[in-house]
């Protein structure tokens, strides 16, 4: 595999028409795998790569049987055909996959960032009990299942943790400080691809792209411009970005007022903030209910607002609570109606990936992924369609970020 060739341009700039019309461009005997976090997306590249037909893994029946997803995958990339699928069934591959793909000389469009690192729920308990009992071996950080294990008992394990044996059967799951257990995404998949390309934006803010230099992954980054006749790819520039951010920023109504000073500390509305200054929840729902219905003036359907999860409640509030969307959401268009947000959030990388690829010598840049993070989610409104928005980001520290973005000082 050549470098992967990661197209970081901004949303709307043409990353995939600019590979739509590269695929239709191409010989026949190039063949394709498209991967997605939006359905609609594959709906697109199915309908729009005219010259060549995509094949979509589903789960279905074939004389009587049930071929699931990752069966289906397998079986189109046996036949060499062109696939458009998700980040969530490519996330499934193993080893059959690989040697399907290597064999099948096939060229990856990897549209968006992947979860490629993930924090596994299980307690120290747990994991000391499955180590005690010979169920999973430590590997030099690397756990491993103990099938030899298996074997000695004549029995097969059929407790509470299958899902996590069946990673571990996979060689994805490294134990971080004894006591934490991340999946990874199969770094040697990338090797089995004729070439690579990840679309993106703002990649020096994605997981993935430090997951590439953990796992000396090599790449080279390139921005897609539109020189009148068609789109084409230039080495990477941010400035090329500087007439859409300008666009945007006589598009995006940021709030500035007296509403902002519960958010002036660099850490207000972090996840430590809700879980230790419980005093201010109160104050900080009454100032979303202002802006909502003083401020702006607003209809509840036009309302998207979003915070953690698990304090969702202690600021849900009347007229709005219904439009809530979570921070992490991407592939959806639903709320591209929406013209009045509210960010009650203050974003930084999970603690426990941060240290992990701290203790490799890899630091994360916690205020790009932070802006990252923001973009993707306002980029779920009306704003995505050229539509006008009203916002308000209580946090100091997000707030900045996001106009230093529109003025392109990042």
């Amino acid at each position: 595999m050549t470098k992967v060739k990661v197209i970081d341009s901004i949303m709307g700039s043409g990353k995939t028409t600019y590979v739509i019309n590269m695929m239709n461009n191409s010989s026949e005997d190039e063949h394709f795998i498209f991967i997605t976090p939006y359905l609609d997306e594959v709906a697109r590249i199915k309908k729009s790569c005219t010259n060549r037909k995509f094949y979509e893994p589903k789960v279905h029946s074939e004389e009587g049987e049930t071929v699931y997803k990752l069966d289906s995958l397998h079986k189109y990339l046996a036949e060499n055909r062109d696939i458009v699928t998700t980040h969530a069934l490519f996330s499934m591959a193993n080893e059959t996959t690989k040697e399907l793909i290597y064999s099948g000389n096939y060229t990856l469009i990897l549209d968006e960032a992947m979860e490629v690192v993930k924090k596994l729920n299980i307690s120290k308990d747990d994991l000391d009990m499955l180590f005690k009992n010979k169920w999973i071996i430590n590997n030099n950080g690397q756990i491993v299942w103990n099938a030899e294990h298996e074997e000695k008992l004549n029995r097969e394990y059929k407790g509470e943790f299958q899902n996590l044996k069946q990673l571990a059967l996979s060689r994805n799951l490294i134990l971080h400080n004894d006591s934490v257990l991340f999946w990874q995404f199969p770094a040697d998949i990338f090797k089995q691809f004729k070439q690579v390309y990840n679309l993106t934006y703002l990649f020096d803010a994605q997981i993935q792209k430090y997951y590439y230099d953990l796992n000396n992954i090599q790449y080279s980054l390139y921005t897609v411009i539109n020189d009148g006749n068609e789109y084409k790819l230039i080495n990477y520039n941010k400035d090329n970005d500087k007439k859409i951010k300008a666009d945007l920023k006589d598009k995006i109504k940021i709030y500035e007022g007296q509403l902002n000073k519960i958010g002036d500390d660099k850490y207000a509305l972090s996840k430590n903030w809700f879980e230790r200054r419980s005093a201010l929840h109160k104050r900080l729902k009454n100032n979303i209910l202002n802006y909502y219905q003083n401020i702006i003036k607003s209809k509840s359907k036009d309302n998207l607002w979003t915070t953690f999860k698990t304090h969702k409640s202690k600021l849900s509030g009347k007229g709005y609570t219904k439009g809530f969307l979570p921070c992490n959401t991407k592939a959806t268009n639903e709320y591209s109606h929406k013209k009045t947000l509210v960010y009650s959030i203050n974003r930084f990388v999970n603690p426990a990936i941060d240290d992990y690829f701290r203790s490799k010598g890899i630091l994360i840049n916690q205020d790009i992924y932070a802006l990252s993070e923001m973009i993707q989610w306002i980029w779920r409104s009306a704003i995505r369609n050229g539509g006008t928005i009203n916002i308000y980001v209580p946090s100091a520290r997000m707030r900045g970020l996001l106009k230093s973005w529109l003025e392109n000082k990042i």
